[in-house]
């Protein structure tokens, strides 16, 4: 059933049902309540765009990605359905724009075209012109992340730092004196990436607090460099007998390498890290992890930027999830010589 539909069997033109449903132009009461009685009858449903224009409203929300260019991690999509899902729910569509490199201006024509309603951020640098731009902007935003000084923004983030710390003091607790940290990429971290350095800085703390050997040795978000990485650590640094990570995409490789070298984990090796519950539970043995609760930031995302946009004015809100850790088979007592 269409507005063509509509308009023949009440007699009108179609830009009068148009101005009828959305609220355009005016329209007299017996006419409108004449349409008004052909769509009761015909059960007809104005789609998203009329109530959109009645309501002053695109009913779209823009999510920033990475680049197109790059793969994104299982993580990172995790963000991208969670998303795409809580936006369904609440009737609303999501458009999707890559951003950084040469994809800046996909990112100017979402903010500056009236596009969208508001903006979803995700892979949030400490630094980070995207966020200065979008508070110029003056559009309702959120950041999956925070950057530096996120004072005025809304956000929610995973606390990076304090569960690699947490990590760390497990195995330490377990008696393991050499711990490696298999932290993101070079490039990331050089870009200012808030989870890696707030890992890093993390790492490097509870390592001293503990009087421990550390090891901080990043790596990309691929199978193949984690397998590389493992071989190298192996190779350099055979006095270390536990890891932890954030970087999830190099699992897969990882464990590669541990079955290659034949590293009993956790008799020799204990790892723990920060990631998706699938993950974790995926690898063998499955892993000593905090969960990053993926679903759940991304509702949590979209209900912060309803709000924003329902208030503008509203003082910011934040959400800091800090997860438990999941305590699975990959950690265990450091081996006594």
């Amino acid at each position: 059933m269409n507005i063509g539909e509509i308009a023949r069997r009440a007699g009108v033109s179609r830009s009068t049902v148009s101005y009828a449903l959305t609220g355009r132009r005016p329209v007299s009461a017996e006419t409108r309540q004449r349409i008004q009685a052909v769509i009761d009858e015909l059960g007809y449903r104005p789609n998203a765009a009329a109530r959109a224009l009645k309501e002053g409203r695109t009913r779209t929300l823009g999510l920033v990605i990475p680049p197109a260019s790059a793969r994104l991690t299982d993580m990172q999509l995790g963000f991208v359905a969670s998303v795409v899902e809580a936006a369904a729910q609440a009737d609303l569509d999501v458009l999707l724009s890559p951003s950084g490199g040469d994809h800046d201006r996909s990112f100017e024509r979402l903010i500056s075209g009236n596009r969208v309603d508001g903006v979803i951020l995700m892979e949030i640098r400490l630094e980070d012109e995207r966020v200065t731009r979008l508070h110029r902007e003056g559009l309702p935003f959120v950041t999956i992340g925070h950057t530096a000084h996120p004072h005025g923004t809304c956000w929610v983030d995973v606390d990076y730092g304090t569960l690699v710390a947490r990590c760390v003091h497990h195995l330490a607790d377990l008696g393991h004196r050499g711990i490696a940290l298999l932290n993101r990429s070079t490039e990331l971290i050089a870009a200012g990436y808030g989870p890696a350095h707030r890992a890093q800085a993390a790492f490097a703390e509870a390592i001293h607090q503990r009087g421990l050997t550390g090891v901080d040795l990043p790596c990309a978000d691929d199978p193949a460099a984690g397998e590389e990485w493992f071989e190298q650590l192996r190779d350099r640094h055979p006095g270390v007998t536990a890891i932890t990570t954030i970087n999830e995409a190099a699992l897969p490789g990882l464990q590669r390498g541990i079955e290659r070298l034949d590293v009993a984990v956790p008799r020799e090796m204990s790892i723990a890290g920060v990631a998706a519950r699938h993950w974790a539970e995926g690898f063998r043995p499955q892993l000593t992890a905090a969960d990053v609760p993926t679903l759940e930031m991304g509702a949590h995302a979209v209900a912060l930027l309803l709000e924003r946009i329902a208030t503008p004015t509203a003082p910011p809100r934040h959400l800091l999830l800090t997860p438990p850790i999941s305590l699975r088979d990959s950690t265990g007592p450091a081996r006594t010589t």
